[in-house]
């Protein structure tokens, strides 16, 4: 087949990684979005009859396979459009086309493949339309097309071992954190046409999945954005003072977009697309071209990269080749009941409350983390009011009622945080001794941050509100922020 037929199907799957999201749909729109795949199917069995006349030489089946791959566009151009139309729903028709295609191309003649310039269903497409080309190649990371993307060397071996060592519990961790936040990242890497075992290998390196990261050079995030780069990508501070960096959604569609505008740039490596996305994509992009195009394991190449991101690129990689390929290492991922579910609040309470009633049933740590990652604004002592709804899974949802509620864990739960390590303390007669109160000259109006401070419990140590606290001292949400030696400003405390 030659790339008369191939073009089509290049223009299509690039559609396809582009189409939004679905709505809330009528029976109108059910109804014509119910058509458009009527037209897809029909062109579907149009094309197939078309091969055959080709494959038998007659003169018409060029002509129909033509309009037939027309009409799909027709059809993928109209669903775009169409409310309630889901684009991902004619993937499978473009999947079966493009092994079509592929498998004419493996039987037919030597020269049509080098006319084509690469293997079959494959490089083949990527060598015409570069960007949609590797869209096609990426669709699936379930077939492992992104080990064909990559280099299974030395270097990458070295990092699964140390993944599956020293590192391994920090792997285990990823996958679980990330299994909650799946739904709420991957369809923008799936929109993107780039495989999930790299978004998986990108935050496993980067934050182990903890949203609330942040670096010492600034990085924020489950994807470690630096200010600039995600304030150019759609990331900062919102309306209400919260640093989007720290939204495992949009810093998901940020870490999308910005991958793919490194990829088109770089000639769809993805080696260095990482290195860019670790060592600044000037950096990435002048070596690139100083170097004639050449790979990143090219030695010039390679040496011009600082240690860091040298250790960068093959740790991103090792962790997304064990995301695919973990029974070849006898590597166990943990069985994570991850769906979500809307978590509402029947009283006031906070995440660190609830985290001490729901237990750890079914998990080795618990659902703190969990909790902090499905909900970012909110700190884990903040108090929250009744009827505000968390985002949870249906596993805590179902916890929360059975333990949180009412009953002897629940109530538990709100003595140890009603508890005051203070109150240990009694004088000889088994009574509390009251906390000497200082006079506004005594008060200390400052606290010099030491080795295990935090924000929360400077706050706790001086009766004054994390919230407040945070204000005074222009500490931004979510993460708060301090380092060892800063000063904090105690103006709103009462002690």
């Amino acid at each position: 087949m030659d790339f008369r037929i191939a073009a089509p199907l290049v223009l299509l799957v690039a559609a396809l990684a582009a189409a939004p999201a679905s709505q809330a749909v009528s029976r109108r729109d059910k109804a014509a979005a119910a058509a458009i795949a009527q037209r897809m199917a029909a062109a579907e069995a149009r094309y197939g009859e078309a091969l055959v006349k080709v494959g038998n030489a007659d003169p018409e089946g060029r002509a129909e396979a033509d309009a037939a791959l027309e009409d799909m566009e027709d059809a993928v151009a109209a669903c775009v459009q169409q409310r309630g139309c889901e684009v991902s729903n004619l993937l499978a028709t473009y999947k079966r086309l493009l092994k079509v295609a592929a498998d004419e191309e493996a039987e037919g003649p030597e020269e049509d493949v080098d006319a084509l310039g690469a293997d079959a269903g494959h490089a083949g497409l990527a060598a015409a339309v570069p960007e949609a080309g590797r869209a096609a190649s990426l669709l699936d990371s379930h077939t492992h097309r992104f080990d064909e993307m990559v280099q299974y060397n030395p270097a990458v071996q070295a990092g699964i071992r140390r993944w599956l060592t020293d590192m391994r519990g920090q792997l285990l961790d990823s996958y679980e954190n990330y299994q909650y936040l799946r739904a709420e990242m991957w369809p923008h890497y799936e929109r993107a046409a780039l495989p999930e075992a790299l978004l998986f290998g990108i935050m496993a390196k980067e934050s182990n999945g903890k949203v609330h990261a942040t670096s010492r050079a600034g990085a924020a995030g489950p994807m470690q954005f630096m200010f600039a780069t995600g304030k150019r990508f759609g990331l900062g501070m919102d309306a209400t003072g919260f640093d989007t960096r720290y939204d495992p959604n949009a810093s998901a569609e940020a870490s999308a977009a910005y991958l793919n505008e490194r990829m088109r740039e770089l000639n769809d490596n993805i080696e260095l697309a990482l290195a860019a996305y670790n060592g600044g994509e000037g950096r990435a992009r002048r070596v690139y071209e100083r170097n004639g195009g050449r790979g990143f394991w090219n030695a010039e190449v390679y040496r011009e990269f600082p240690p860091e991101t040298r250790d960068y690129v093959p740790m991103v990689i090792a962790a997304a080749w064990l995301f695919l390929h973990p029974e070849d290492y006898g590597l166990t991922f943990p069985d994570v009941d991850a769906q979500p579910a809307a978590l509402q609040l029947r009283k006031p309470t906070s995440i660190y409350e609830l985290a001490i009633c729901l237990g750890n049933r079914d998990t080795r740590d618990g659902y703190l983390r969990t909790l902090r990652n499905l909900n970012p604004r909110y700190m884990a002592d903040t108090a929250l009011p009744a009827g505000l709804s968390l985002n949870a899974s249906k596993r805590m949802a179902k916890l929360y009622d059975r333990y949180c509620v009412e009953g002897p864990r629940a109530e538990l739960a709100q003595v140890l945080m009603r508890s005051d390590a203070a109150l240990a303390v009694v004088n000889d007669k088994g009574a509390p001794v009251p906390r000497a109160v200082a006079t506004s000259r005594e008060r200390p109006s400052m606290h010099r941050v030491a080795r295990g401070d935090t924000l929360s419990s400077i706050a706790r140590k001086y009766r004054c509100s994390t919230r407040d606290l945070a204000r005074s001292n222009k500490l931004k949400a979510p993460s708060y922020a301090i380092r060892i030696g800063q000063g904090i400003k105690l103006d709103t405390c009462k002690l």
